[in-house]
């Protein structure tokens, strides 16, 4: 495989406090990588180093090979990496459509007729080609997260972050969700996927990354990691359960 995502002794602190120590990370291209971790480990913050909404006090972040230390979020998602929020943040005032048209034309960087193809084959893959002229503001819960994801996908990514997008849902929307994640992904797009709800992540991702107080405490095969006694101590002591090795919602 080839080398997508490389972080080097990436370190992040706010007002003295340091949140992500120096850390690590090697994605390849085509992984699905599930990030799991207590409440407050700094997931979202790691997230936010590579997506550009935050910048690094130190080490390296590069991209296929490339130093993108220095570029912000918007020049970041031109390069190729895409991120959803776990609170979807559609443009209220724009159609469905719209909001998937300007992430292809600033994101995707496309002229007018391939943005629009490009935003109609996000929609139809996401499931919301019939909603195309609703308001965003008017959508459920699950749309929103589907929209996210369609904004996401016509940026035309080779990296997505996904950011808790199943927070909020049904055990139902869930399998809904991970069907569609499980889509993007089988077409060719890398997934890095940060999830409270741990068996549905490991239910798609193969490799899972543990986190505790911005450190990584295990990283490999989903199974082995969680069956890690490292990861027992660490993890489950934060409240979630195990049930003939699948663990719950940690909260």
């Amino acid at each position: 495989m080839t080398m997508l995502l490389q972080l080097t002794n990436v370190s992040k602190s706010y007002n003295g406090m340091r949140v992500i120590p120096p850390l690590s990370l090697a994605i390849e291209e085509g992984e699905f990588v599930g990030v799991i971790s207590p409440n407050g480990a700094g997931k979202s913050t790691l997230f936010g180093l590579i997506s550009g909404v935050h910048r690094s006090d130190g080490g390296a972040i590069a991209l296929d090979g490339v130093d993108i230390g220095g570029l912000d979020a918007a020049a970041r998602c031109r390069a190729g990496i895409a991120c959803t929020f776990q609170i979807p943040k559609p443009f209220l005032g724009m159609t469905v459509y719209e909001n998937v048209l300007v992430a292809a034309t600033f994101g995707g960087q496309l002229g007018r007729a391939a943005a629009r193809e490009r935003a109609a084959r996000a929609l139809a893959q996401c499931g919301l080609l019939a909603e195309g002229d609703v308001p965003a503001q008017r959508l459920s819960l699950l749309q929103r997260k589907r929209l996210e994801l369609a904004r996401a996908i016509a940026t035309g990514p080779r990296l997505l972050l996904l950011d808790e997008v199943a927070g909020g849902l049904t055990d139902s929307e869930v399998l809904e969700l991970l069907a569609l994640v499980g889509a993007i992904h089988r077409g060719g797009t890398t997934v890095v996927w940060i999830e409270h709800l741990v068996h549905a992540l490991v239910s798609v991702a193969k490799r899972l990354v543990v986190l505790s107080a911005g450190t990584i405490i295990n990283d490999g095969e989903s199974q082995a990691v969680l069956a890690s006694q490292v990861v027992r101590e660490s993890y489950l002591g934060s409240g979630a359960e195990t049930n003939a090795g699948e663990l719950h919602a940690a909260h």
